[in-house]
């Protein structure tokens, strides 16, 4: 029996995750269930799997969430804060943390996993984009195991080849494509796209998903955020990394080897299936998500990425080849500049154009960003930047 603490329990990720869990009750217990201050959905969950810890970051929450346990007489023992966070995924007793906490906020708590040699399923893909040399190299000296939960990062664990220990190998791979959906403005002109709207931008054509990264699929930046996922998990050069546009959202990535062979992943658009493979790797368990039929399947298409009118893609691959300092901006720009889109502060188009804004100017060394603490030092003074802009 294996034990997990989620951590983003009660968003789409972990919405995902306990649906694999229903299904395999017999090989996964839960026990902590982190997230922010949902509290009615955490007592349903409670109520549900009963885990050892619920945590709530926000104190009051964590308040609200343990006198209505009490009155239901569920024996789950409630923490509250930051501190009761990390506690959670350096438990001894923890197997498996999946890291499914939405931002920047995330990081150090899969940080603190990558050192405590926990198994991570990791979604949070700000964790390596914000400190991606700083987590793989504590990953890598504490014995951590990282495997991907993003569809399109498992599609490329699962096509590429592997050792005979199960360790991935590199001979004869030539790219990784990562795939893109072109979110719901696939097609649009500049005019149209000036005047989307947040109520058409959070309509994804394929995938259910939280707020902040159904914004992101539409302005490509969760492709570029993956780009830069793909480079730290996976130890490849931006050169050797492509992205396509694959509107069905059917095949999730795919390996190029050096002999002209693709090898691709193929499923239905729903995150139960790489967590399952993740969950049981090397083996295989049943994951909820709906089968595959060939015969009713849509011709696949495939183009290239308009970077033009979606520069985000763009601005993060640049980014990635600048260096540590423009990646913290990146991600702490966009989550401002994304906020204020679905606050209706600023339009669409100028989500990108603030972040290219911020971009500009920054200055620092990589050389001073060496640590957590000066990580998230840079990323509060882009952030305050940000809020500043505009």
């Amino acid at each position: 029996m294996k034990r997990i603490t989620l951590l983003g329990a009660t968003g789409s990720i972990g919405d995902s995750t306990l649906k694999v869990v229903r299904n395999n009750r017999d090989r996964y217990q839960l026990f902590a269930l982190v997230a922010q201050q949902n509290v009615t959905k955490m007592v349903a969950l409670c109520r549900e799997f009963t885990p050892q810890y619920a945590v709530l970051a926000d104190h009051q929450a964590a308040k609200l969430l343990a006198a209505q346990l009490q009155i239901e007489n569920i024996k789950t023992e409630v923490l509250a804060g930051d501190d009761a966070v990390i506690e959670m995924v350096e438990a001894p007793e923890v197997d498996i943390v999946v890291a499914a906490i939405v931002g920047a906020k995330g990081f150090l708590s899969s940080l603190a996993a990558a050192r405590a040699g926990k198994t991570i399923l990791l979604a949070n893909k700000e964790t390596l984009v914000v400190g991606g040399a700083l987590f793989m190299r504590e990953a890598d000296r504490c014995g951590a195991t990282i495997l991907p939960i993003d569809s399109e990062h498992n599609a490329l664990f699962q096509s590429l080849p592997k050792s005979a220990d199960g360790a991935l190998a590199y001979e004869g791979v030539r790219r990784l494509i990562l795939t893109a959906s072109g979110g719901p403005f696939r097609g649009y002109s500049a005019e149209q796209l000036a005047k989307v709207t947040v109520e058409d931008a959070l309509k994804h054509p394929n995938w259910s998903m939280g707020a902040k990264v159904t914004i992101d699929s539409a302005t490509l930046m969760n492709k570029g955020l993956e780009f830069i996922e793909a480079h730290f998990i996976f130890n490849m050069p931006p050169t050797k990394i492509d992205v396509v546009v694959h509107p069905q959202s059917m095949i999730h990535s795919l390996v190029e080897y050096e002999d002209g062979s693709l090898i691709s992943q193929m499923g239905s658009a729903d995150m139960a299936i790489p967590i399952a493979q993740a969950l049981a790797y090397p083996e295989r368990i049943t994951s909820g998500a709906s089968f595959l039929d060939l015969t009713k399947m849509p011709p696949l298409t495939f183009e290239a990425p308009d970077l033009t009118l979606f520069p985000a893609l763009r601005l993060a691959q640049e980014a990635l080849v600048a260096g540590t300092a423009h990646l913290v901006a990146l991600n702490a720009a966009n989550e401002i500049f994304v906020a204020k889109f679905l606050a209706k502060e600023i339009g669409f188009t100028e989500i990108a154009q603030n972040v290219a804004r911020i971009l500009e100017g920054v200055t620092i060394s990589d050389s001073d960003l060496q640590d957590e603490e000066a990580l998230l030092a840079f990323d509060g003074k882009i952030r305050a930047e940000a809020e500043n802009l505009c």
